[in-house]
């Protein structure tokens, strides 16, 4: 994710939107959804041309992992234990726990200027790490729709040996659990005034 932010904000782009959750948010909080559409699309081709990339890159390596579940993981994410109301829970405690913190992080109220340059990656990057390791045991912790469903088309498009299937089954519980957290957490920023 670090790494992302950087190099978008490299070349030109101050918000690097890199997740849809955090886009959603943004426009929830300030009512501008013109780029909404734009954004999405960007983001799952992004996630689609990373998880090609990655899946070329182990390409001999393949046919010599046997089990299928453990290819597909490499790609997407799923529950530790089903069920699919907790899981979308899961996912969206923890969209929203991005989304609150990441602007609590750039808000005037932790300082007037947000964070120095170049901090502010580094401190988002910090608080995904975080909620990997105390919110990911459940579901994997997409936080980032782009970030499952792309990947997940990329296995399911592949021709990688030995794959299975591409879970479609629990491919809708980080669209709607990440969708649904952006959109509390961009309420609640924008009546806390954020």
């Amino acid at each position: 994710m670090l790494c992302g932010v950087l190099v978008a904000q490299a070349f030109g782009s101050p918000g690097a939107h890199l997740n849809p959750a955090i886009t959603l948010a943004a426009a929830v909080n300030t009512g501008n959804y013109s780029h909404l559409l734009s954004y999405w699309s960007a983001q799952l081709l992004g996630a689609m041309g990373g998880s090609t990339l990655m899946a070329l890159h182990y390409g001999p390596h393949w046919k010599l992992t046997p089990g299928p579940a453990d290819k597909l993981g490499i790609f997407c994410t799923n529950a530790a234990v089903r069920s699919s109301l907790l899981n979308i829970l899961s996912e969206a405690i923890g969209t929203m726990v991005l989304v609150v913190v990441a602007g609590a992080i750039f808000s005037h109220g932790v300082s007037a200027s947000g964070p120095a340059a170049g901090v502010g990656p580094w401190l988002v990057a910090s608080l995904v790490w975080g909620i990997g390791l105390s919110l990911g045991g459940t579901t994997g912790y997409a936080i980032n729709p782009a970030r499952d469903l792309g990947p997940r088309l990329v296995h399911w498009l592949l021709p990688i040996p030995g794959k299975g299937g591409s879970n479609w089954r629990y491919a809708p519980i980080p669209l709607i659990g990440d969708l649904a957290g952006a959109v509390l957490a961009g309420l609640l920023l924008h009546y806390a005034h954020l």
